[in-house]
Formats: C-alpha cells, structure tokens, sequence
C-alpha cells in the first residue's frame, strides 16, 4: 500500500476573518493546533501544510511542521492539494483537512482514511451527523447529504433533504468538510471541469457526485467548530480555556 497523506491547505486571506492560520490562541496559531491534530491521527504516514503565503510557511518551519508553497493561483483547497500531490508519487492516499478545524477528533481523520484505503468501491470519502434541530436543518450554509444503505452519498445540497412528505421517518445528516481521497480521484475530480449541480448549489463534491464517483460517508457524533468569524474563534478560546 502507498502513502497516506494528510494534506492541510491554509490561506492568509478570508472575506470573514483576515490571517486566521496566524491568529494566536493559548500562544500557538490556529494552523498548528490543526497541524497537532491532524499528527495524533494513527492511519498517516505525512502531514503537509499547503500555503501560497510566505507568513504561513514560516509560521508552520517555526514550530517545526512539513510545509510546501503552492501557486497562488488556485481557486480551491483542492486544487491546492492537487499541486502538492504531483510532486510525492509515493502517496496514494490523501485526506484534505481544513486550516480552520482546530478541535477535529484524529479519530475521525482516520475514519475518512480507511474508507479510502479499503473500500474498493470509494473514490472519496467524507464524515456526516445527525441533525436534530429545525435551524441547522433548513439552514443553507449547513450542507446536508443523504446516504444509501451502504453508506454511499446519494447527494448533497444546502436545502434540506430529503423533502418530509411523511415526518418523523428519515434522518437529517449534516455535512463536515473534511475530505478522503484515492489519489486517482483526486487527480480526476480536480481536472473535470465544473457541473451543472456544483455550479447551481455551489458545492465542489457534486463534481464528483455527477461523473458518477463514489463518496463514502462515516456517522460521527460531534459537532465541528470550525473558525470563519470573529465568533468562531471566541468560542474556541473559551473551549481551549475549560481544556487546561
């Protein structure tokens, strides 16, 4: 078996929270706290940060993790990962996780792993939960997935889904954003030019989804506080504060 990577792609510029890899909390940045989860994981072999921003890489050398510049050219994390990917042919296996999941479970990390790594049938993978209350339901910037019996996703969209004719008999997922991958696929996905679907609910796994690639999902139980606002990041110092 070839590789696995866990790949993080970090950008300095945010439209919500300017130079969040670098803002401090507890006298480390966001990207390390990333960079420390992502290290506790058990089914990787590399941990890479991907960054198009001198301050970033410098920040990552400076506590002493692997980090590669990439062009500043790139629209998504993805193609991001994709440059980083080309240049390591050893690695067959690639976990995209985000810059801003400080608090994600390395359990979890490896859960979207080994889909990836032992179902044959997976190109991608990727985690869900429940979701129980009305708001995060109908809310369209928390993206939902329905699944077949085998745990396959059958499509995600920011409206809720699947419609109620009947209540009270399927249930509600909500989609993480972190990402497995079979280096294939990925390197597949990311030369397919966008789709109808992706395009109209702004949403890149339907990319996939529509060329007919198949995404393994894993139920978790948490909830993800990932850090786009001045908010997040609040919340994540007062979660960090209980910790010590």
């Amino acid at each position: 078996m070839g590789k696995t990577a866990i790949i993080i792609p970090a950008r300095y510029g945010s439209s919500r929270l300017e130079g969040k890899p670098l803002i401090e909390v507890n006298g480390k940045p966001v990207i390390q706290w990333v960079y420390e989860k992502a290290k506790q994981a058990k089914l990787a072999d590399i941990i890479i940060v991907a960054t198009d921003d001198e301050r970033i890489f410098n920040a990552v050398k400076a506590f002493g993790g692997e980090v590669e510049m990439t062009s500043a050219d790139h629209k998504c994390g993805s193609d991001r990962i994709r440059e980083v990917v080309e240049r390591h042919p050893e690695i067959s296996y690639i976990v995209n996780l985000q810059g801003d999941e400080p608090l994600i479970k390395p359990e979890s990390i490896d859960a979207v792993a080994k889909n990836v790594q032992e179902d044959e049938k997976a190109d991608i993978s990727t985690l869900i939960r429940a979701l129980k209350d009305k708001e995060e339901i109908e809310n369209p910037n928390l993206v939902k997935c329905v699944i077949d019996n085998n745990g396959f996703a059958l499509y995600f969209s920011r409206s809720k889904i699947p419609y109620e004719r009947n209540t009270g008999v399927a249930t509600f997922y909500g989609h993480l954003g972190i990402y497995g991958y079979k280096r294939e696929a990925l390197l597949k996905m990311t030369s397919l030019p966008q789709t109808p679907l992706e395009k109209t609910e702004s949403l890149e796994q339907l990319r996939a989804l529509e060329n007919g690639m198949k995404i393994k999902t894993s139920i978790v139980d948490f909830v993800p506080v990932g850090i786009d606002t001045r908010e997040d990041l609040e919340k994540f110092k007062q979660i960090i504060a209980k910790q010590i």
